[in-house]
């Protein structure tokens, strides 16, 4: 299973406000383990950044005006993601501006089947502060290069969250009926269970028996 830790920086936060991308990072993943496949790139987003967008990237105007549009990055990117699962924190972010700069060029929205870390982070940790620092805190990731936020640093650390977030834990059984607990139900396929054989009654009786048998020998021996 190949996947693509996904992070984008903008212009701003919102693309109602026509807001644009400055920069994607990818990092693939093949079985959770990160191969050596990377996608990055900065963009011109041909409009200024705003002042709360560059003190938390730091990409100044005249940074990205030597850059390239996305028009020019497109169809590398699109290639490299390519019937790939996308993992990407706060999905709706991102998934929004990266279709927006689609849409201005005229091609389709992504497909990609879309896992959002921050969703996973919820359904785990509710009412925990859920931020990429906060679950490195959490899971004792060193964050100490993160003085602003890039995209690639983000990715690096974000797959590291990953891992830890989809850790497979050993899953809980419904004894009473003999039912995995949903939880660790996917695509209706029980990923491991272990089965409850009770002894027959012959059984029980044998090993009455049998302790009866050596408890006596025990004790007069």
């Amino acid at each position: 299973m190949k996947e693509i830790i996904l992070d984008t920086e903008t212009t701003g936060l919102s693309v109602k406000d026509g807001h644009r991308l400055v920069e994607i990072g990818c990092i693939e993943l093949e079985n959770l383990i990160p191969t050596k496949n990377k996608f990055h790139c900065y963009l011109n987003p041909e409009r200024k950044v705003s002042e709360k967008a560059l003190e938390i990237h730091g990409y100044t105007d005249e940074f990205l005006s030597s850059k390239k549009k996305f028009k020019e990055v497109v169809q590398e990117f699109l290639d490299f993601i390519s019937g790939k699962r996308l993992i990407i924190h706060n999905a709706e972010f991102d998934l929004s501006h990266l279709n927006n700069e689609l849409k201005i060029i005229g091609k389709e929205t992504l497909k990609n089947e879309i896992v959002d870390t921050l969703q996973l982070a919820r359904d785990k940790y509710p009412g925990s502060p859920l931020s990429l620092d906060a679950l490195c805190k959490r899971y004792r990731i060193d964050n100490s290069k993160r003085v602003q936020h890039t995209a690639l640093i983000d990715c690096d650390l974000l797959s590291k969250v990953y891992i830890n977030l989809t850790d497979q834990k050993e899953p809980t059984l419904n004894f009473n009926n003999e039912t995995i607990d949903k939880k660790y139900q996917m695509n209706n396929k029980v990923l491991y269970f272990k089965k409850i054989i009770k002894p027959s009654d012959k059984e029980k009786n044998n090993h009455s028996q049998y302790l009866k048998t050596n408890l006596k020998k025990n004790f007069f021996n």
